[in-house]
């Protein structure tokens, strides 16, 4: 997969935008109690880092000096009362932090999940799955990292810092000058590390795409990558992009090596400024001993979230860029919406018009072209017709995944953009020759965890649809659970499967693709039994490829290059010698082949 696919998901912009943090922000506003509740226990925290030090200063000036060991007692507790007030001022505030961030982000995950239910066909084919997977996940995970550790911890990073400065100059404003004085240059050095991390971030974020994007790209086409050998070449191929990849950490590897040892030198640089500064006015009795022994204390304490800045601002970072891509998903307009008074049928009779229905995938070249025909309650119509000719657009119509350009769709003489679009699809029984199952058990992927399909119901169905005699001989029965897409069953025995979730669902209107391709002799005997049980008072729009299948059609539309080109019998249409001749003919002639072949083979 080409990188100009990926680049798009992962070009940043501002490290910080004030825009995105106001919309990220409205999802904690359900959670504005548990907000004061965090950031009042953030305050308390940071009046621990505060107090410990002063604590110590008092001990050392107001008792030990004085050789007072009742005072120092005192002072010794005082001071583990502190670290244990400072353990549950952290504990409550990291908890209910955590806990509102999941909460918002369960909000955000879910608001994602219903925008995409939304979304119609042509949505899904311009936004791979891994994208919007990505977008529902790893995006709104940065933005919980974002909310749970970036935000509150720069708060709290910020309040330890002003705080530990503001207490520095109430002790002794000179010395808090003198241990003030590199601030400057850390801030520039900062200011560099940020610049040359973020040109990291953003390029190690693009090969990133291009890694996953060829990895999965080569663990889904392993097969054909096997079968012409091509392996020496993929590996070549993930190798370079790896190598990047790696490359790119190890400048940020580098960046944080010099940028960390520099702050630490800083500390301890300041340490020894306050060290000789400072001892110089304790020997001169200008200052006592506890300032010097509470200043060590507030610097150590002053650069730990100094150190921690490169973390933050990475984080702040990534959940800007999650969240762009985030809200662009869900500013995305939801294209076929339901009416505001959605018109309802009382009972569904399953007649079906099409009155000069045009329908375009890509502005300017339409797919369906004129389209007109009217289907009869009960009755049984094939289409059938080349690859690409329009037969699976009709069905798409039809079921409103794509909205038509011009002309109108009828169900029972109702316009399907005045029907609710999930009331419209409940009369609709789509049943592909690619069957889709879900994780879950054998039960669930009939009923599709449908609460109003009982249990006998759903028997019942697998009965009709002569799958029930292989599911009663599995271990688990019904409750067997079902590998990933049914890679465990047959294609016979998904199809019955699926022909068993079409009967259980009961749908005035069947929309049948192509099922008894590529099965055995038995499984399609089982499969042209269920499709009678199947058909059985529906009306039934069938796509066929084989048109053997479909000589009992009621009718039979040939449909050429989005248009309706014949219709009528399979008899009249043969008489006609027209497309459908040509196509019988062709498909005759091979099967014909096809069979002496295989009398040929038998007899040597």
């Amino acid at each position: 997969m080409s990188e100009a696919l990926h680049t798009d998901d992962e070009i940043l912009g501002k490290a910080y935008d004030a825009r995105l943090m106001a919309r990220m922000l409205r999802y904690l506003r359900p959670y504005w109690k548990l907000l004061g509740v965090s950031f009042s226990f953030l305050l308390l925290h940071t009046a621990t880092q505060l107090l410990g030090p002063y604590i110590t200063k008092v001990a050392i000036d107001g008792y030990i000096a004085h050789q007072d060991v009742a005072g120092l007692d005192l002072m010794a507790l005082a001071y583990l009362g502190v670290v244990l007030l400072g353990f549950i001022f952290l504990f409550v505030q990291t908890y209910t932090t955590e806990y509102t961030g999941q909460r918002a982000m369960h909000d955000l995950r879910m608001e994602i999940f219903t925008h995409l239910q939304k979304q119609d066909m042509a949505y899904f084919d311009r936004n791979p799955v891994g994208r919007l997977m990505t977008r529902t996940i790893n995006d709104v995970e940065t933005l919980n990292e974002l909310f749970s550790t970036g935000v509150v911890g720069l708060l709290g990073d910020l309040f330890i810092v002003f705080g530990i400065a503001g207490a520095m100059l109430w002790l002794h404003w000179q010395l808090a000058l003198v241990c003030l004085a590199a601030f400057p240059l850390i801030l520039y050095l900062s200011r560099f590390y940020r610049r040359r991390a973020r040109e990291v971030y953003r390029e190690s974020r693009l090969i990133l795409a291009r890694l996953n994007a060829g990895l999965q790209e080569n663990i889904a086409g392993v097969a054909t990558i096997q079968a012409f050998g091509q392996e020496e070449k993929m590996y070549r191929r993930f190798q370079e992009i790896n190598l990047g990849y790696r490359n790119v950490l190890l400048r940020s590897v580098r960046y944080n090596a010099v940028f960390f040892p520099i702050i630490e030198i800083f500390s301890a640089l300041t340490i020894g400024l306050l060290l000789w500064y400072g001892g110089g006015l304790v020997v001169q009795n200008i200052v006592e001993a506890g300032v010097i022994v509470a200043f060590i204390q507030y610097i150590q304490r002053m650069y730990h979230p100094i150190r921690d800045l490169a973390e933050k601002y990475n984080i702040m970072q990534a959940a800007m860029a999650s969240s762009e891509r985030v809200f662009t998903l869900l500013d995305t307009p939801e294209t076929i919406k339901n009416p505001a008074r959605p018109r309802s049928v009382e009972r569904v009779r399953g007649e079906i018009e099409f009155k000069n229905v045009w329908l375009s995938y890509h502005p300017g070249e339409p797919v369906l072209k004129d389209i007109s025909f009217r289907i009869r309650p009960g009755e049984k119509v094939a289409l059938v017709g080349a690859t690409g000719g329009g037969k699976t657009s009709i069905i798409s119509a039809l079921c409103r995944f794509y909205d038509i350009e011009r002309g109108a769709i009828l169900i029972d003489g109702v316009e399907i953009r005045e029907w609710d679009k999930q009331a419209l699809r409940r009369q609709l029984g789509l049943v592909l020759q690619d069957v889709f199952l879900f994780s879950g058990d054998i039960a669930e992927n009939i009923t599709l965890g449908d609460a109003r399909i009982s249990e006998a119901r759903m028997i019942e169905a697998a009965r009709r649809a002569q799958i029930a005699p292989f599911v009663e001989r599995l271990p688990g029965g019904y409750q067997e659970e079902v590998q990933e897409r049914g890679s465990t069953l047959s294609q016979g025995q998904r199809q019955l499967l699926s022909f068993a979730r079409a009967l259980a669902f009961d749908p005035r209107i069947l929309i049948l693709d192509e099922a008894t391709s590529s099965v055995d002799t038995e499984t399609e005997l089982l499969i042209q039994a269920a499709l009678e049980e199947l058909l059985k008072e529906r009306t039934a729009l069938i796509i066929a490829h084989r048109l053997s299948t479909i000589k009992s059609a009621d009718r039979i539309l040939v449909v050429h290059k989005g248009e309706i080109w014949e219709q009528g019998s399979h008899e009249e249409l043969l008489a006609q010698g027209g497309l459908y001749a040509r196509l019988y003919d062709l498909q005759y002639r091979f099967q014909e082949r096809e069979i002496s072949g295989e009398s040929a083979a038998a007899e040597s």
